[in-house]
């Protein structure tokens, strides 16, 4: 049976090496096709150069960027609104334009908090995500944005509760951690043998290592805690969105 393709949506340059480098780096290793979709900052910024090495490195094709502005940082995209400010329905025909081009098996983005920081660009990513999928399959919604394509998964990147002592101590007390009760992840990724792929991804988000944000501490820490903290991913696999889902999963 052919691995799943498998299209990501994420907020910023580096949340899809953080929350889902190891599965993009395993379906890539397998034959499937992969590719991420990042939701702010402009194409001719250096994190959208960054972004672009990273792909390469996990395989995952070249960036496609809805351009919006991160909300912390208006100079990400001059000229453009701040991704939570922006027209809902402008933002979901960009993503459904993307799904019905690259036709993915399965989606992957940020869960309903926004992972462990809760930033507001991932949350919103979550929404306009879950909208696009499923108007992705609708045709009577945004007929110009091509052929209608309905995804058969989605999967959320998420932790469990469980996880978080661990982590914490990594990122520490001055970010606000989020995490979902242990029962309800259901799909528990080994990405171990992924593991160069994905620090080496994280890491080529060079700007993010400088300013001492989370690649940044994840480059100062030995390499068995980086094994220890970052090979396993988790996810929550949303409810099915065809009757086919059932037999579509992530690589686990």
């Amino acid at each position: 049976m052919p691995v799943p393709s498998l299209l990501a949506v994420f907020a910023h340059p580096d949340d899809e090496s953080l929350s889902a480098g190891g599965v993009l780096a395993r379906h890539a290793a397998a034959g499937a096709r992969t590719a991420v979709v990042t939701a702010t900052w402009a194409t001719d910024t250096l994190r959208a150069a960054e972004l672009a090495d990273a792909l390469q490195i996990l395989g995952a094709g070249k960036p496609r960027m809805l351009g919006y502005a991160d909300a912390r940082v208006p100079e990400s995209a001059p000229g453009r609104a701040r991704f939570c400010d922006a027209q809902l329905d402008d933002a979901v025909r960009g993503l459904v334009e993307h799904i019905r081009e690259f036709r993915p098996d399965i989606m992957v983005t940020h869960d309903a908090y926004g992972g462990l920081p809760g930033h507001p660009d991932h949350v919103h990513t979550h929404r306009v995500t879950m909208l696009a999928a499923q108007a992705a399959g609708l045709g009577q919604l945004y007929p110009d944005a091509g052929a209608p394509w309905q995804p058969r998964a989605l999967y959320l990147a998420t932790h469990p509760r469980s996880a978080v002592p661990a982590l914490r101590d990594v990122i520490g007390a001055r970010k606000a951690v989020y995490s979902v009760p242990d029962e309800q992840v259901n799909a528990t990724v080994d990405v171990g043998p992924w593991m160069e792929q994905k620090i080496a991804a994280v890491l080529a988000h060079r700007s993010e290592v400088e300013r001492g944000a989370l690649p940044g501490v994840i480059a100062g820490l030995p390499p068995d805690a980086r094994e220890r903290l970052f090979a396993t991913e988790w996810y929550i696999r949303h409810a099915s969105m065809t009757a086919a889902s059932a037999q579509t999963e992530l690589t686990v």
